[in-house]
């Protein structure tokens, strides 16, 4: 199979990020219940937004389309990357990076999308079978039990996604892996700095 050169993979990083582009928050608030999400609560299409406007199952129905995004772009990439032999672990960092950026800057919304934490864990979760599977499922478990502790779903997702990378670089994770979760942390930190400066003000919504 012949190589993929530099036109290729920004291919593949354009169809990831149309892919993380489908806004299932903005879309399941607007179908079902006539409601701009933007306009609710913390404006974000997120699965915590929407769980705030439509409840627990559509909150969940919303995380689990937008973890299914970051994994139907991360599988198709990686079936190219055998077209890519000297680096498919760099190809599929940036096919990573590029569907969370989709999701948190969708070209249909102006650019106003979520805060990347579902796409990020789906995404996440393929980039280096199997070692990922277990990674992503302890960063699972630290969101659950900080969720739990401190009922604050943003800052268990911003400390959960902040421990990704450390677990890639125990592991020995090929440094794309390890950079594209860094790098999704620190996004994802930063959307969420209206929710940081809350957290200091003690006005963070609980769940």
């Amino acid at each position: 199979m012949e190589a993929l050169g530099v036109r290729d993979v920004l291919i593949w990083m354009l169809v990831s990020y149309f892919i993380g582009s489908l806004p299932t928050g903005y879309l399941a608030a607007r179908l079902v219940r006539g409601v701009d999400i933007r306009s609710v609560g913390s404006g974000s299409i997120g699965a915590t937004n929407v769980r705030r406007l439509m409840g627990k199952g559509w909150g969940t129905f919303v995380a689990v389309v937008d973890m299914f995004k970051g994994a139907l772009a991360l599988l198709l990439t990686a079936h190219a990357g055998g077209a890519f032999p000297d680096s498919p672990s760099l190809l599929i960092a940036l096919s990573a990076f590029a569907v969370v950026v989709g999701h948190n800057y969708p070209v249909w919304l102006k650019f106003c999308g979520g805060k990347g934490v579902a796409t990020t864990y789906g995404t996440m979760f393929f980039v280096w079978p199997y070692h990922s599977f277990a990674i992503v499922l302890m960063c699972g478990a630290i969101w659950y039990g900080l969720m739990r502790l401190t009922r604050y779903v943003s800052l268990a997702s911003m400390l959960s996604l902040a421990a990704m990378p450390a677990f890639f670089w125990m592991l020995d994770a090929p440094l794309p892996f390890t950079s594209v979760a860094a790098a999704l942390a620190a996004l994802s930190i930063f959307r969420h700095r209206a929710n940081i400066r809350r957290l200091i003000r003690g006005e963070e919504n609980a769940v």
